[in-house]
């Protein structure tokens, strides 16, 4: 099982006017998790997926958990687990932690969609192949 990591900072625009981490802005960087996991892990960026290929994964249902507040500055450390893939969504753990404390756990449910009808698609069979490689436990 492999396991998506990457790291980000906190900054201003992150923050409310107590230079804590404004909670709906975690969902920007959720985002990001998953946009960057999609270029650089899966290979089918999100400006390839949504401008050639008409494609998209809104996610259809997430749950949040917010364990310590992050300021200011703070580097975050992400990691992205995929816990189930479907015939078109997949269930996501993504988590942050900064200094060995963790921050925010999030799980959601992206769906593969052809944009112009927003109806589901089943995963091309390299990003099923993919996604297979970063599942929790025996894939």
């Amino acid at each position: 099982m492999a396991i998506f990591e990457m790291k980000t900072k906190v900054l201003f625009q992150h923050c409310d006017p107590a230079g804590i981490v404004f909670y709906p802005r975690y969902y920007e960087m959720v985002n990001a998790v998953v946009e960057t996991f999609f270029d650089e892990a899966v290979g089918w960026s999100f400006a390839r997926m949504h401008s050639e290929d008409g494609m998209g994964v809104p996610m259809g249902r997430i749950t949040t958990e917010f364990e310590k507040a992050s300021r200011l500055g703070d580097e975050l450390d992400w990691t992205l687990q995929v816990k189930r893939i479907g015939t078109s969504s997949c269930d996501l753990r993504i988590a942050a932690s900064g200094s060995g404390e963790p921050r925010m756990t999030a799980e959601g449910t992206i769906v593969c969609v052809r944009l112009a009808s927003m109806r589901a698609e089943p995963w091309q069979d390299k990003v099923r192949a993919t996604l297979t490689t970063y599942m929790e436990g025996d894939a």
